[in-house]
């Protein structure tokens, strides 16, 4: 039962190949593109490369580890943390507070 099911699954993708290698390419255009937008281009990759700043990645490793061992109190309670996710939480909200590279809390 699994095999026809894979080998109808190819024939499919086989079908659809065929298919798309018979559609005519669309015309580039052969104008070149200035310097300045090149320039702009890479300058806004580079910008978005990481969400997160190295000091934030620290302090969130901090929290897990003070979580593992039992040592992380939740802020106004008090209580034990054992989320993973509220540990990274907590981390996250500590590295704001430092002023580290962190996007804005949604």
């Amino acid at each position: 039962m699994m095999r026809w099911g894979l080998y109808f699954a190819e024939a499919i993708s086989g079908a659809e190949s065929e298919h798309m290698t018979t559609k005519k390419s669309a015309k580039k255009s052969t104008a070149k593109k200035s310097p300045a937008k090149k320039a702009a281009k890479k300058s806004a990759e580079k910008s978005a490369g990481r969400k997160y700043g190295a000091a934030a990645s620290k302090q969130v490793q901090t929290e897990m580890h003070e979580m593992k061992e039992g040592k992380l109190k939740s802020g106004r309670s008090g209580k034990k943390v054992t989320s993973r996710k509220q540990a990274i939480a907590i981390g996250l909200s500590e590295a704001r507070k430092k002023g580290a590279k962190v996007p804005e809390k949604k």
